[in-house]
């Protein structure tokens, strides 16, 4: 059997497209995106299937420096995207001058498999910056193969993944065929509310905020869900509900709006908020929302 498959795993700093670039390969919305920092906390699955090939994409947080449990567990899901890694792609955005842990830098220039180091956001850049950055990058990763894309309007992101057909070894698929994520339906209701919850608050309250699907009905028209946000601290469940609930209500009709559109049913959402105090840096509830 003439068969292609492997693990290609996508690194890099926060906010450098990496979800938009999962997503573009996919060709559907498996991570959430936002301008925000650390938007993405797990390490989340896609998987591209064709007739002689399976793509397993792996979707990572950003590169940080840990200051509280929660970013540990997150950086450990970065760790363990070297370890199984068939292809890596590193992704850099116009401007960018270095990754913001040394350690990980070093990983990838001494790396034996495969990198490609993807030189993003280059519809907002001109040719001379474009080459200066491409100069920049082969210095520093002189292992890697440099592509400029552009996840968000699809500039050569045919060309890469074509390219990572290429360089991935001779296996039969490991998932099924028909199989796009290794997430059940829960995470993916929890990632839409947590991402709006992102996209409408300042400050603190987006990552002190986790969301927990207590129950998934579904039913042949309808999907019946009610989810509760985490947060910290009192204040902070007041400032989720807003003013005669009308923030938890955005929050809600928005993300349903989401749901229904991933799912193709119609949803029913009810959405609930709990103060779970310092959940962030508590080994069993980190567990418990699957962080370690």
């Amino acid at each position: 059997m003439n068969h292609k498959a492997g693990f290609v795993n996508i690194i890099g700093n926060p906010n450098v497209g990496k979800s938009t670039l999962m997503n573009a390969f996919v060709g559907e919305k498996l991570s959430i995106i936002t301008s925000k920092a650390q938007t993405t906390r797990h390490r989340i699955l896609g998987i591209v299937n064709g007739d002689d090939f399976q793509v397993v994409l792996s979707d990572t947080p950003g590169i940080i420096k840990p200051a509280y449990e929660l970013q540990e567990s997150m950086m450990g899901f970065v760790k363990s995207a070297f370890e199984d890694a068939d292809v890596l792609i590193y992704m850099v955005e116009i401007g960018e001058q270095a990754l913001k842990d040394e350690a990980f830098f070093k990983k990838i220039t001494s790396s034996k498999i495969p990198v490609l180091l993807l030189l993003n956001k280059i519809d907002q850049s001109n040719q001379e910056q474009l080459e200066e950055q491409v100069q920049l990058w082969s210095e520093k990763v002189p292992n890697a193969e440099i592509f400029p894309v552009s996840a968000l309007q699809g500039f050569n992101v045919k060309e890469v993944f074509n390219r990572i057909i290429d360089l991935l070894p001779q296996s039969p698929p490991f998932y099924p065929k028909d199989q796009l994520t290794d997430k059940p339906e829960r995470f993916f209701i929890n990632e839409t509310i947590r991402e709006k919850i992102l996209l409408h608050y300042k400050k603190e309250i987006p990552y002190a905020v986790e969301v927990d699907t207590e129950e998934f009905f579904e039913e042949e028209k309808i999907i019946r869900v009610r989810s509760v946000i985490m947060v910290e601290r009192e204040t902070q469940k007041g400032i989720i509900i807003g003013h005669k609930g009308s923030a938890l209500k955005r929050v809600g009709v928005e993300a349903r709006k989401d749901l229904e559109q991933f799912f193709g049913k119609q949803i029913h959402l009810e959405l609930y908020v709990k103060v779970n105090k310092n959940w962030r840096s508590n080994q069993k509830q980190l567990k418990r929302f699957g962080y370690n």
